[in-house]
């Protein structure tokens, strides 16, 4: 069954945000910020592909001639809807809706960056073998320690519009990436060829 590129957006959309609100009702603790960043990273990018691939695929299966403007665009608009719409229903939930869990996010993301951090510094002191490598270490985690502080994490938000703008132009190079890579692969190669043949 052939759907418009718009309804698959729309597809996509519902799908994004029950994945979201999953998370948000089953996850929403201690690992709450992980889990969303997995999910970010392995979840949303194989369903997002996979629809720009059900597109094309079922277009190009009804149709003799595909050009590679015909293959692109099946495969972005999809993502496109699916992917903005997601992004302002996600940022008006966690601004509007329930600031909390906006915190909570924040919160957290300041904590994994002070665990990395952590990570890093006792991980290099224990390969370092000179005093002087050693005291400059120490020196350099010192000072990035008091911007862990609570007076200077205190206004810090990676959630405002300008963050989500910023995420969405990440998110959209990967679905024009995708969409060339559909585009080149599913164009029909023999078009001219045929028209050749044809006169």
């Amino acid at each position: 069954m052939t759907k418009s590129p718009s309804t698959l957006g729309i597809i996509l959309f519902i799908a994004t945000m029950i994945i979201f609100f999953v998370a948000y009702y089953f996850f929403s603790g201690i690992s709450y910020f992980d889990i969303s960043l997995k999910i970010n990273a392995f979840v949303l990018p194989i369903l997002y592909a996979g629809g720009a691939f059900w597109s094309v695929k079922s277009f190009w299966n009804k149709n003799r001639v595909v050009t590679f403007k015909d293959a692109f665009s099946r495969a972005f608009i999809p993502m496109f809807i699916g992917g903005i719409l997601s992004i302002f229903s996600i940022y008006a939930f966690l601004n509007f809706a329930d600031p909390d869990a906006k915190k909570l996010l924040n919160y957290q993301y300041v904590q994994r960056q002070k665990t990395e951090l952590d990570t890093e510094y006792h991980s290099a002191r224990k390969i370092m073998k000179h005093q002087k490598d050693i005291d400059e270490l120490d020196k350099k985690y010192k000072e990035r320690l008091p911007s862990f502080s609570p007076e200077a994490v205190k206004g810090k938000d990676m959630l405002t519009a300008s963050h989500f703008s910023g995420y969405f132009a990440a998110i959209l190079i990967f679905y024009v990436v995708l969409s060339v890579f559909f585009g080149a692969f599913f164009r029909t190669r023999t078009v001219y060829q045929e028209t050749e043949n044809q006169e």
